[in-house]
């Protein structure tokens, strides 16, 4: 019946094709869902040939993720622990739901996928699997093996196949929401990533002297041009990866809760989401009422656990994403802003909807809808319970 896989090409992917082969003398069908990793089409299919696969499969899913799943992430400025940006989380839910429909297409008997025992994708491919295709059986190598890149690198140079000594030592996922970098000394908590280990980005140091000023357009919470040129989002989001990487922004480690309950730890460079959020925040301070912001705050970062922990098809994420829809009606704006060595930084925002009406009020000075009088009845009133509690806990 054949045996479907999601492949990237990588080490541990790498490995299941002629594992798969040899243990269950199958055919095995590798698909690989392009959800923006630097991926070169023609070597990809060249790889999988190489390894033994039966027939290669490329689908191009960049703009479904957008679609689905990142422009709520724009909408809702989630950032996991304030820091991480989601870059793998959603990609693995796409990448799933692309490869059972490829093994529906060729009516495969089986999926298998090559994540670990001890990671969050698991959980991801596991759970798209039950909902679409509980009636194929389930296949992971590296799992059920408890195989370590040592010996997964062993097993491909048995059989003829080398592996570069940093693929060994480096896991890295890249994809249009950023690449995500695990090694030995994720492992721990006190060593940081050597320069070398990110692949996309230079090093803030190196990054050039005189930064970047850029100008993103949004409309109703999204963004639609940069520095005056409309583009697709897609498009919008890969170029200004390319801009931040030059100026060495977007590096970063997240330490955070692993899906399994335990702690892990990631490096990550994201430049892309890192602007966007940066500079679609600044804008929703502009024109949202601090309630709006508030309760913005906690939906959106409920929403990006759900989703880090593979639980996006929850009727709630539904929901969820009709109220981060809704708070974004009036988020239309420019937004200026800095890239300097590592930094980002807001310059200036404007909008249409603005808040910020100097024809009514200038902070700290003057106001045109109360006098003096007026501020000082609402001083006192707006401490009233604090009063009340100090005198009622001072009679204990």
């Amino acid at each position: 019946m054949g045996i479907v896989l999601a492949f990237s090409g990588g080490l541990d992917t790498s490995f299941c094709v002629p594992y798969l082969r040899e243990t269950y003398g199958e055919p095995v069908f590798t698909v690989t869902v392009d959800t923006g990793a630097s991926l070169d089409e023609t070597a990809l299919r060249a790889r999988s040939r190489q390894l033994g696969a039966e027939k290669h499969f490329h689908v191009d899913a960049r703009q479904n993720l957008y679609d689905d799943y990142l422009k709520f992430l724009i909408m809702g400025n989630v950032l996991r622990g304030g820091v991480y940006p989601l870059c793998v989380g959603a990609e693995r839910v796409v990448q799933a739901i692309e490869v059972v429909k490829i093994a529906r297409q060729i009516k495969a008997g089986a999926i298998a996928h090559g994540s670990t025992g001890a990671g969050n994708d698991q959980v991801r491919f596991d759970s798209v699997v039950h909902l679409f295709a509980d009636e194929m059986e389930l296949i992971t190598p590296i799992r059920d093996g408890g195989l370590t890149r040592q010996d997964t690198t062993r097993f491909l140079g048995e059989r003829g196949i080398p592996i570069p000594a940093k693929t060994t030592r480096y896991s890295i996922n890249d994809g249009l929401w950023g690449t995500t970098i695990g090694g030995e000394e994720t492992l721990g908590t006190k060593a940081p990533l050597p320069d070398d280990a990110y692949p996309n980005t230079v090093s803030p140091a190196e990054a050039p002297e005189g930064g970047c000023d850029l100008h993103i357009e949004f409309k109703n919470g999204l963004p639609v041009t940069l520095d005056g040129q409309e583009l697709p989002p897609v498009t919008l989001i890969t170029q200004l990866a390319s801009l931040g990487g030059r100026h060495g922004v977007g590096r970063d480690i997240h330490v955070g809760d692993t899906i399994l309950g335990l702690k892990g730890r990631i490096g990550f460079e994201a430049p892309a989401p890192l602007i966007l959020i940066t500079a679609h925040r600044e804008l929703e301070k502009l024109v949202l009422t601090k309630w709006q912001r508030h309760q913005k705050d906690h939906i959106s970062d409920f929403y990006g656990m759900l989703l880090h922990e593979g639980q996006y098809f929850d009727p709630v994420m539904r929901d969820i994403e009709a109220f981060l829809s809704s708070s974004q009606n009036v988020v239309t704006g420019s937004v200026f802003v800095r890239l300097y060595k590592g930094s980002i930084s807001v310059q200036g925002c404007e909008s249409p909807y603005s808040m910020f009406d100097t024809g009514v009020a200038t902070y700290g000075e003057e106001s045109a809808l109360w006098n003096g009088p007026d501020a000082r009845s609402f001083s006192k009133l707006s401490g009233l319970q604090a009063y009340l509690a100090h005198k009622a806990h001072a009679k204990k």
